[in-house]
């Protein structure tokens, strides 16, 4: 912690000689009761002292003085396995006791290789926690017709309780006529805009929430994180994750602000949060020194930068700089391994929802 509030005496402190800097560090070091520095007030409660210096301190002052790790790590993949068990168990009684078994349809259009990678992972989870799969692959020269002619099958396939369009789509395909297309029974994804506005007015329940949003959420239940009454601020304004998440926050009693390309001095309304949620996929851009101390950070960002020691030459970061927001923040998200298997977990959650729905099953 940097000493504030110095009198015009601190300018001796700068000039003690080192002798004298391990002395008063001694003595800082035994308590307050022992000493207190006549050239400077600190609040009563800190972890660290740093000399005003323009000089370095010697190595083993910057070693005692050196900040650590403080803040708890979220961990969205263990939160995820639990809730894929809770859904399976939930799956295994419907299948018992009605006979009915929830279906998730997910279809991919075009071959990027990152879609694939989550249209595989969705497959996997859903054959762990029981939940039927069908897939559909469309190569990316498809017309907008066929892929609208796969919705509506699955729209009418009773043992199809949700349908997730992989996005993004093909860019002579119109996003909007897609989305829509989905049966709102079905839309586990949460995408469809009367799922959306529900989602915005007070008194009303959406059908079903946006999976990453939900997971966020969740991850601030689950972990004991109190909501209610704390200022949040979101970072993007996105309809996946930004705009929902911001709203999901003010039903939670939040006083949310949300962050966008156009905000002046962004760094100046995350410092002042409580809660951050960002998702607006640019590696490192918020830094430790934007993050009020304590602060709970929720990362969703997901991205490459290169790498020379990874086999693969890159490594994947978040949004935030996680070397410096965990010195700072009281619980943040590792990435990977903190929102994303969240996501696909609420996926799992939504089309459970969907099956008891449609099936009246408690």
């Amino acid at each position: 912690m940097v000493c504030s509030g110095c009198s015009s005496s601190s300018a001796t402190a700068r000039l003690l000689p080192m002798s004298h800097q391990h002395v008063v560090l001694r003595r800082f070091l035994l308590g307050p009761l022992y000493w207190r520095p006549p050239f400077c007030s600190f609040p009563r409660t800190f972890k660290t002292l740093a000399v005003h210096s323009s000089a370095s301190p010697s190595p083993v002052l910057a070693a005692l003085i050196a900040p650590e790790a403080s803040a708890k790590v979220i961990d969205g993949k263990s939160v995820a396995k639990q809730i894929r068990d809770e859904i399976n168990t939930e799956v295994s009684r419907m299948k018992d006791t009605i006979g009915v078994v929830p279906g998730l349809a997910v279809i991919l259009v075009g071959d990027r290789k990152d879609s694939a990678t989550y249209v595989r992972n969705k497959k996997k989870s859903c054959e762990l926690a029981g939940i039927n799969s069908y897939e559909v692959r469309l190569p990316e020269d498809s017309t907008e017709q066929e892929l609208l002619k796969f919705i509506s099958d699955f729209n009418d396939d009773p043992s199809v309780h949700g349908i997730l369009v992989q996005l993004p789509l093909p860019s002579h395909m119109n996003e909007q006529n897609i989305l829509n297309a989905v049966c709102i029974e079905k839309d586990v994804d949460g995408f469809h805009p009367l799922n959306i506005g529900r989602l915005a007015m007070r008194g009303r329940e959406p059908t079903f929430v946006p999976c990453t949003p939900k997971g966020c959420i969740e991850l601030l239940h689950r972990y004991g994180i109190s909501i209610k009454g704390k200022r949040a601020v979101v970072i993007g304004r996105s309809n996946i994750v930004g705009m929902p998440a911001a709203l999901l926050l003010q039903r939670e009693d939040a006083t949310v602000s949300i962050v966008h390309s156009r905000t002046k001095n962004p760094e100046e309304f995350t410092r002042q949060a409580d809660i951050i949620i960002s998702a607006v996929g640019q590696p490192n851009m918020v830094r430790g020194s934007w993050i009020k101390p304590g602060a709970v950070i929720i990362d969703v960002g997901i991205n490459p930068v290169e790498d020379p020691k990874s086999p693969r030459g890159y490594r994947l970061v978040g949004d935030v700089c996680y070397e410096e927001a965990s010195k700072v923040a009281s619980a943040i998200t590792p990435v990977p391994g903190g929102v994303g298997p969240m996501t696909i977990a609420m996926l799992l959650s939504n089309t459970l929802i969907s099956a008891k729905r449609m099936h009246n099953f408690q």
